[in-house]
Order: C-alpha cells, then structure tokens, then sequence
C-alpha cells in the first residue's frame, strides 16, 4: 500500500477515519463500493462487493460494559461474544450498546460506524483472529466505504488490543 495513493484516495473518501490515519501516518487504502440501502448485513455486502474473503472483513461493534462503551472489532460472519470483551476490558456485565449512544460517541452512523477516529476515545478490542492476516477490512466511517491496512495498525491507531472476542453463530 502505497502512501501516495492513500492520499488520494484518503482526498475522495474524506472521512474522520481516513484523515486521522493520513495524520498518523499509517497506510492504508480506502475501498469503495455501491451500498445497497436494502442489505441485510453491512459486513457481508462489503466483503462480496469488494471481493474479500469475510474472514479478513471487520465489523465494528459497541458494547456497554459495566456502565461504560467498549468498541469490539470482530469478523463480520461471527456473532461479538459479550462475556469475553468483558473480561478484555476487565469488566463483569455486558450487553450490545443503544444504537443512537453508539451514534452520538463515535459520530458515525450505524452500519457505517469506524473503529478510527471516533469523536471519543473508547476502550477497543480486536478478535484476535486477526492476526492471522496481512490486512483487514474496517468501515471508513460510511455506508460504502471500507479501509484496508495491517491489524497492528489498526491496534496502534485506535490505542486497542487483541482478545478472543468472537464467537461463530
């Protein structure tokens, strides 16, 4: 991944996410594709639109835990296992965060939401499977738009860690 085509590209999908990564200097590559209004899962409209396997496609997902929102990064065909991002975060009680919370804290619209550049720091937690992978897909911050880079990357630029997070459905 080339810096200087991340720049153009960061230039036409201009979002939070994609300005926050040019500012730290970390590559990646922005991936568009033609959002249907009408998909049932975001995640999985991404990785058949843009030709990537789910496995290497990321969905971002918040969690309230112990009365404070916790972002889980997990593979978009598994189902984000709320005990064990609990216990990555060093918290007891969990449960899926209210969609409009989600909304207002990162500044991003549901199915759209970035795990980079959220308007408030949040504790983040990658499925470790992750590593597994040379790059990872992650939302760029709206309907369409996805960005491609390293998972440590994806680790120093949300400040998160890795865990076993996920779980098959």
């Amino acid at each position: 991944m080339s810096k200087r085509s991340d720049a153009a590209s960061a230039a036409s999908a201009a979002t939070p996410a994609t300005l926050a990564l040019t500012r730290a200097g970390i590559a990646f590559t922005a991936r568009s594709y033609d959002h249907d209004p009408r998909a049932a899962a975001y995640g999985l409209e991404a990785a058949e639109k843009l030709g990537v396997e789910p496995e290497r496609v990321f969905k971002t997902l918040l969690a309230d835990i112990d009365g404070r929102l916790v972002v889980g990064i997990i593979p978009v065909a598994e189902k984000l296992d709320l005990k064990a991002l609990a216990a990555a975060v060093g918290g007891k009680r969990a449960e899926m965060a209210d969609p409009a919370v989600a909304e207002r804290k990162t500044g991003y619209v549901v199915g759209g939401i970035s795990p980079i550049g959220q308007k408030s720091a949040l504790p983040t937690v990658l499925d470790e499977s992750a590593i597994l992978c040379e790059t990872i897909l992650v939302s760029g911050g709206r309907r369409g738009l996805d960005l491609e880079l390293s998972p440590d990357d994806l680790i120093a630029a949300t400040a998160g860690r890795y865990a076993p997070i996920a779980r098959p459905r």
